[in-house]
């Protein structure tokens, strides 16, 4: 009777070890998953970023026929584009792609005021990709932004920031805002 005590005790014991070095395990590899997951959606967002980018150089060309006393405003967008190639870190990243978006919209604003380049069928074509270039950019923000969410509410829950700490994830990962003033409507002053 003694002895199958003892052996009860012995398989309730390495059950509990078990248990314990399981729920370890899945917590460290949770922290890691949510981790990935907000680089593989930050790599979406970087895919749709880019292809903003190569369409610069084709719609700076087509408006700048057009638009020769905008020439400051092409000048920004042709100087955001290079400095994403710079860009270092997530963050810059984050900001670059915001001030594009802000000079982007000035751009449009201004087009407005030039009928004959809005005829252009060259000008439509780049502006209809663009759109939809945006579009795709929102659509990636906003999964982005689910996933940075999920992964920091983790790092902030009492075993998640136990978790996180132990494979050197102690940052929260940047969401990805609009950029400040962006509910502003642009002034164009001629």
């Amino acid at each position: 009777m003694r002895a199958a005590g003892a052996w009860i005790s012995i398989i309730v014991l390495a059950v509990i070890i078990l248990g314990s070095v399981g729920w370890y395990v899945s917590g460290l590899n949770k922290a890691v998953r949510l981790h990935e997951a907000v680089s593989e959606r930050w790599a979406q967002v970087e895919t749709m970023l880019q292809r903003r980018n190569d369409l610069i150089p084709n719609l700076v060309n087509s408006v700048s026929g057009y638009m020769t006393f905008e020439k400051g405003t092409l000048e920004e967008i042709t100087a955001l584009r290079s400095q994403w190639g710079q860009a270092t870190t997530l963050q810059q990243k984050i900001d670059n792609a915001q001030a594009m978006e802000s000079a982007l919209g000035r751009l449009m604003v201004v087009v407005e005021n030039y009928p004959q380049l809005k005829a252009s069928e060259n000008f439509q074509t780049l502006m209809a990709e663009l759109e939809g270039t945006e579009n795709r950019i929102a659509t990636e923000r906003v999964r982005y932004n689910d996933t940075v969410r999920a992964f920091n509410t983790y790092q902030r829950e009492v075993f998640g920031k136990f978790f996180t700490k132990r494979r050197g994830l102690t940052e929260p990962m940047p969401y990805f805002e609009a950029a400040p003033g962006a509910e502003k409507v642009p002034e164009v002053k001629f």
